[in-house]
């Protein structure tokens, strides 16, 4: 018989959870900043109260209590914030209400229209429509040229045909960090799919933040086996992040959110 108590089997299920809400949080926002101080902000509120997830379970529970927050708060822009995160902030407006917001949780953290209804505060239907909405809406926002770093070449054809049916144009596929680097030369992409371990032992996020320096900001999505290593918090990680193994929705929902807001962080390491 465990020793455990209620109190501490809870708060084990938080605390694996951090980085997930961080990441739902981080891809709502499209910045790091933004998205881990939404993430405390539940954090506290249920240290402060735990009968918030009472007859709930404890994930569905902190994403609900994230969220209800996060819609309280008005989706606010961060105080000096301009450029393409401000016009990408702006152009929030012109969203269907929720539906962002329940495509992301759905087809990026995998939450069912059931969960996601109860998450959001409607009904099973309306959930379902609004992610149906979100597709429509978000791949209508914007498209342009990708650049795949991938040594996989399954993954990297496999990337490269969901991508190219979204509409996006591929500029290329690279294996290692030095051929990412000489292809967008070739090609600038407007925005970057990135593996983090790479065919020579190099590194995609060294790839990344390599380009960008060079050629300045722009969308970027990291793919890794291990989601929960990069988002600590310790350190500038990025806004949206793929799990392996990832689903056909979660690439399309994770190039449609990082397309839509035209800058996100990277990771420096």
């Amino acid at each position: 018989m465990s020793d455990a108590s209620p109190d501490q089997g809870i708060s084990d299920q938080l605390g694996a959870n951090i980085p997930y809400l961080r990441r739902f949080s981080r891809a709502m926002t499209g910045s790091q900043k933004s998205g881990d101080a939404f993430a405390a902000a539940a954090l506290e509120a249920i240290l402060a109260d735990r009968s918030v997830l009472d007859d709930i379970d404890v994930k569905t529970g902190l994403f609900k209590v994230l969220y209800g927050i996060w819609a309280s708060a008005g989706a606010p822009i961060e105080a000096g914030e301009s450029g393409a995160r401000a016009k990408a902030q702006a152009r929030l407006a012109s969203l269907t209400n929720n539906s962002r917001e329940a495509l992301l949780l759905h087809s990026v953290e995998g939450f069912s229209f059931a969960e996601v209804a109860m998450i959001i505060g409607v009904d099973q239907k309306e959930a379902q429509d609004l992610i149906a909405i979100a597709r429509r809406e978000m791949a209508d926002s914007a498209s342009g040229s990708v650049m795949i770093i991938e040594d996989e070449a399954i993954i990297a054809m496999d990337i490269e045909a969901i991508v190219g049916d979204m509409g996006h144009r591929i500029t290329g596929i690279a294996r290692t960090r030095d051929e990412a680097i000489a292809l967008a030369r070739a090609d600038k992409p407007d925005l970057i799919l990135a593996d983090i371990q790479l065919a020579d032992n190099s590194s995609g996020i060294d790839a990344v933040n390599d380009i960008l320096q060079e050629m300045g900001s722009r969308p970027v999505i990291f793919i890794t086996a291990f989601p929960e290593r990069l988002l600590t918090g310790d350190k500038p990680e990025p806004a949206f992040l793929i799990s392996k193994p990832y689903s056909v929705d979660q690439v399309m929902s994770s190039v449609s959110q990082a397309m839509f807001f035209s800058s996100t962080e990277t990771l420096c390491v």
